[in-house]
């Protein structure tokens, strides 16, 4: 399991979360200093070739404290509040670090709908991976001013790992106020050791986890949880404490610092097992001979110019099935185009999608990312 720690110093995306006990100082406000702390040491990993994506707590956090509430309420409409209050000064911190350091932030509030939406899914995809390719840096964070029970994510934890398998992040960081995962509660029993190194989905991991502070909905389970979420796409997760000094550098450079999770199966393989078994078909697109070549040959995306056919009913982002000429099922993968949008584009070229549509989504009809051979 050392591949996992080297693993860090090689790897281009991480997702990092920060918990609300850290950006909040246990509740007694946002803790600016640390938040510039975080900040410096996420520029220097851009300056250093890695693409971030910050998953960051703190507004209903922060809202309590703007409104002089001491402990965390039990009704939807109260952390609405409290989120939506909160969600100004953390914004604010965040946006006036990065600037010092001439980078640019972009405030993405996601829900559950839009990861159990394939569309929506896309959508939230497309928009993350453009501000990636940009040089900014997404902040993300639950939409706490709209959610209601049925549909929040629970807690940032499990955000995170949904945020990895969004963009195939190599790494899931997950910022806390302890220093890993214990045999036991450390705060209760001195005889508790660190776990420096795991299996992710290891089900003796959760017994050891504990329950989250009176600030976040998360503790240890949640973050267990979270890395067994993360490893689907191959993703390597580690809890390790924000309070350590440069932390982010440390874990960059593979340096033994809190708990390992990783995956039983390599990325590329973890992520298309996911795929494959993730949905149900919508409908079959039909290839010419060169379409199926690049496809099994070359690795490539699959473009409209090499669609011959199209059955089925299909929304952007559903499963479909791709075959050859004879009805040999080549792959399944998510299609970037509805049915009427995909019927009018096939066997035309990427360039003419947006004189057909009057609109460009993605040059692609399928991605290879969004693909599995079958």
């Amino acid at each position: 399991m050392a591949i996992g720690r080297e693993k860090l110093k090689r790897s281009k995306r991480w997702v990092i979360k920060i918990g609300s006990a850290l950006l909040t100082n246990d509740g007694q406000g946002l803790d600016l200093e640390a938040i510039s702390r975080w900040v410096d040491q996420i520029a220097a990993l851009k300056a250093s070739g890695l693409e971030v994506v910050l998953v960051s707590s703190g507004s209903v956090a922060e809202g309590m404290t703007r409104l002089g509430w001491d402990s965390r309420p039990h009704e939807v409409s109260k952390l609405q509040a409290a989120a939506a209050v909160g969600q100004m000064g953390l914004v604010q911190a965040y946006e006036a670090n990065f600037r010092r350091h001439e980078t640019h932030t972009a405030q993405i509030l996601l829900t559950h709908e839009d990861h159990s939406n394939r569309k929506r899914y896309l959508n939230a995809q497309a928009t993350l991976k453009e501000l990636l390719a940009l040089g900014v840096v997404p902040v993300v964070n639950e939409n706490d001013t709209v959610v209601t029970k049925e549909i929040r994510f629970g807690d940032n934890d499990t955000l995170g790992a949904l945020v990895a398998n969004l963009v195939q992040a190599d790494a899931l960081i997950l910022l806390t106020d302890q220093k890993g995962l214990f045999t036991a509660d450390p705060r209760y029993d001195p005889g508790a050791i660190l776990i420096s190194e795991a299996r992710a989905g290891d089900e003796a991991l959760e017994a050891m986890a504990g329950d989250g502070g009176k600030l976040g909905r998360g503790g240890m389970a949640t973050k267990v949880r979270a890395a067994k979420l993360a490893a689907r796409s191959g993703a390597v997760t580690v809890i390790a404490s924000g309070r350590e000094d440069d932390v982010l550098l440390r874990l960059r450079e593979s340096e033994q610092l809190g708990t390992l999770l990783v995956p039983e199966k390599e990325p590329m393989v973890a992520r298309k097992q996911w795929i494959a078994g993730h949905l149900q078909a919508r409908g079959t697109l039909v290839l010419d001979e060169g379409a199926v070549k690049a496809l099994r040959d070359r690795g490539k995306s699959l473009l409209p110019a090499g669609v011959r056919s199209i059955s089925g009913d299909f929304s952007r982002g559903e499963m479909v099935i791709i075959s050859d000429e004879y009805g040999r099922i080549v792959a399944r993968g998510l299609v970037n185009y509805g049915v009427e949008d995909a019927q009018r584009i096939m066997g035309k070229a990427s360039r003419d999608i947006e004189s057909v549509l009057g609109f460009m989504g993605e040059e692609e009809l399928v991605h290879r990312d969004n693909l599995v051979l079958a």
